[in-house]
């Protein structure tokens, strides 16, 4: 970075932003529920567009829902540098889980005007359309689109509980735009967003450098065995999938712990039916959950865990079989940018490192077609998709700085 402004954003004024936000959607325990193209997703939209065409962006709607807000560049034929996150919640989510990253742009664009900089890129807030996946599956709908990796007619066919479906959804809200849903050539694209894990807070860092996105599959393993009564049935004669499905669990963790520290393992829901509480069950279903920031890795792992199961059941007689469920692949962030991260939290006096994110983001989409990276900050606990999500104001505005310098610097070169 070769200089550096001494413009700072207003901390109190982005706190009052985000909270003026979280009362929309707000729940009795201090969380939001804005869900993606609720009536709270509306007004959530219509109130970040007033805002942004207060602080002089054009704004405007994809085919897909996505909001952008352009604060235009003194050489608007260039890649713009994107900035911004995603406005829905999950049902019972917190005040700060994307929402921080679409209003921190905001806070660039505001302190920008404040200070008469000018850039020669122009700069774009993104609000991303059903990051949550939480109405409508799967997550990152938005993003995706644009990506290229879903069909805009697939994203439209989604159904949620009551069966709407997602396309009827956007023309209600109105925000079913015109502007073509499709990849194009961008400078940067940046992303803060809080943690929603422990790492930060326990190191006492304020700012994560982050590298990419840890790869996932997601699993059903099926194990089927014979039902039979609790009572009369022989602990010996019995078929029960349980004989496998206690080492199978152990075994996905042991993998775990023979990738450390970056692996992870988890055993998120379980079925086992008939589900009677004097009845040796038939079938037990487990879904887990596999994951790691490297490719060859992940799939090492998965294809470890796939041998066991295999070894495991017929060891107990158990019929079995694994169905893939959903992968993410694993995402690396562009160097110069993670770089222009690094070098704008340490000119500012934050501490930092330099991680890798264990959840999914819009930036997975983005870093397909445009140079990308992320800035993290702290939560509380590390909690997040959570009402009692919380951040502090400080840590708040060191994203939103960092963010501020770095976008200032893509938005020159």
């Amino acid at each position: 970075m070769t200089s550096m402004t001494g413009a700072r954003i207003r901390s109190e004024r982005l706190w009052n932003t985000l909270m003026r936000m979280a009362e929309i959607g707000a729940t009795p325990r201090g969380g939001c529920n804005r869900q993606a193209l609720t009536q709270e997703d509306r007004v959530g939209r219509n109130l970040f567009t007033t805002w942004a065409v207060e602080a002089g962006c054009a704004v405007s709607v994809d085919e897909i829902g996505n909001v952008f807000a352009v604060r235009a560049g003194t050489e608007q034929q260039t890649e713009p540098v994107l900035v911004g996150s995603h406005l829905d919640t999950q049902a019972t989510g917190g005040r700060f889980d994307g929402v921080y990253g679409v209003l921190a742009g905001l806070e660039v664009v505001r302190c920008l005007n404040e200070h008469a900089i000018t850039t020669r890129r122009s700069i774009e807030i993104v609000s991303w359309t059903n990051e949550e996946g939480c109405r409508f599956a799967p997550a990152m709908l938005g993003s995706g689109v644009v990506a290229g990796t879903y069909d805009l007619e697939f994203a439209y066919s989604r159904v949620d509980k009551a069966g709407i479906r997602l396309g009827d959804a956007l023309s209600c809200l109105g925000y079913k735009g015109s502007v073509p849903a499709r990849r194009r050539r961008l400078k940067a694209a940046f992303e803060v967003h809080i943690e929603q894990g422990p790492i930060l807070e326990t190191v006492s860092k304020t700012i994560g450098a982050v590298t990419g996105i840890q790869g996932a599959y997601w699993l059903d393993v099926i194990l089927e065995g014979v039902a039979a009564h609790a009572g009369p049935t022989p602990m010996e004669m019995r078929r029960d999938p349980w004989r496998a499905g206690a080492p199978i669990i152990e075994k996905a963790f042991a993998l775990a712990a023979k990738y450390a520290p970056d692996a992870r393992a988890t055993i998120g829901d379980v079925k086992a039916l008939p589900g009677a509480r004097n009845t040796v069950p038939e079938r037990v279903v487990l879904s887990v959950d596999l994951r790691h920031p490297d490719h060859a890795t992940l799939e090492a792992m998965v294809a470890a865990f796939r041998a066991s199961v295999a070894s495991i059941a017929a060891a107990c007689g158990i019929a079995s079989k694994v169905e893939p469920v959903w992968y993410m692949p694993p995402t690396k962030f562009d160097p110069h940018l993670i770089d222009l991260i690094a070098e704008a939290a340490q000119e500012l006096g934050y501490s930092w490192q330099r991680m890798v994110s264990g959840a999914g983001h819009d930036s997975l989409h983005v870093a397909q077609f445009a140079p990308t990276a992320m800035i993290f900050v702290p939560c509380a606990g590390g909690l997040s998709h959570n009402e009692a999500e919380t951040a502090s104001a400080e840590d708040l505005a060191a994203g939103a700085n960092v963010l501020l310098h770095a976008v200032i610097a893509a938005a020159n070169e």
